[in-house]
């Protein structure tokens, strides 16, 4: 700018104006919703007889920006890792990893109370006693000795019930309800 200045390209209100600018241009950022939104998670499958069930995302699940406002009322999804071996029949990958314990649900709760991460475990150690936490989208585990952490789903030891929508957390985006 400086230099278009000296050799008189351009004038000094010009100069003043391209000095206002960013000097690196950013991608246009979506408006954030005035209603905080969180990430929910589904049963996909459940296991054959094994008392296993596969939870995870969808194609209605945004793991990004969260796709159920807060306003909805919904079951948190529990985990408690035991270190349990994976059952015979799964084989864990990035995608559908073992979660090495057992999953439930909660009542189903506003998303708008669950104003942090710890009031969310606090829930489920609310329901299901020590060592329940809020189900994270890594939690699912991989590799010859399940030392690697994958997402979008996992299996764990449970029974949930079909075709509801669970409150999960991630802990890399601002896609949960306190976010």
């Amino acid at each position: 700018m400086r230099k278009l200045l000296r050799q008189g390209i351009i004038g000094l209100s010009a100069a003043a104006s391209l000095a206002l600018l960013p000097t690196a241009a950013t991608p246009a950022q979506a408006a954030p919703s005035a209603i905080p939104s969180g990430m929910t998670w589904t049963v996909l499958t459940q296991g054959a007889g094994n008392g296993t069930v596969r939870v995870g995302a969808d194609s209605a699940t945004d793991p990004y920006y969260g796709d159920t406002p807060a306003t909805a009322t919904l079951p948190v999804l529990c985990l408690r890792v035991t270190g349990s071996g994976v059952p015979a029949g799964i084989t864990p990958d990035f995608y559908a990893g073992w979660a090495r314990g057992t999953v439930a649900a909660t009542p189903p709760v506003q998303g708008k109370t669950l104003t942090s991460l710890s009031v969310a475990n606090n829930l489920c150690v609310q329901y299901y006693g020590t060592g329940w936490r809020m189900a994270e989208f890594h939690d699912g585990r991989y590799g010859s000795n399940l030392e690697s952490s994958g997402g979008w789903s996992f299996w764990a030891h449970g029974y949930l019930p079909a075709n509801t929508r669970f409150w999960a957390t991630i802990n890399d985006q601002p896609a949960n309800p306190w976010n």
